[in-house]
C-alpha cells in the first residue's frame, strides 16, 4: 500500500476480498522515504481508522522503504516464521 496516499477504495476493496475468500494476509505500506514521516503516519492511520469502520481486528503490517532498506529485516523475519511454521 502507497503510504504517500490517504486510504485507496481498490486497497480496501481489495482486502476486504481476501477476508472473503479468508486469505491470510499482511499490510506493507510502502515508500516511506517519498514522503514526510508526519504524512506517512497520518496517511497510515487514516487508513487503519477507515478499517476500524467494518474491522474488529486490524491486521498485522508493515512499513517500508526500500531505498532505505527500512522493514526489510522485519518482513524477511516473518516471512521465515510463517515457513517455519508450515515446516
Amino acid at each position: 500500500i502507497d503510504s504517500r496516499h490517504k486510504p485507496q477504495k481498490i486497497d480496501l476493496e481489495f482486502i476486504s476480498q481476501l477476508d472473503g475468500w479468508e486469505i491470510p494476509f499482511t499490510l506493507v505500506f510502502t515508500k516511506t522515504d517519498k514522503e514526510k514521516p508526519a504524512v506517512v503516519a497520518a496517511n497510515i492511520k487514516a487508513f487503519f481508522d477507515t478499517m476500524r469502520e467494518t474491522w474488529q481486528f486490524l491486521p498485522q503490517h508493515f512499513v517500508t522503504s526500500a531505498e532505505k532498506k527500512q522493514g526489510r529485516d522485519e518482513i524477511l523475519s516473518f516471512i521465515e516464521m510463517k515457513n517455519e511454521s508450515l515446516a
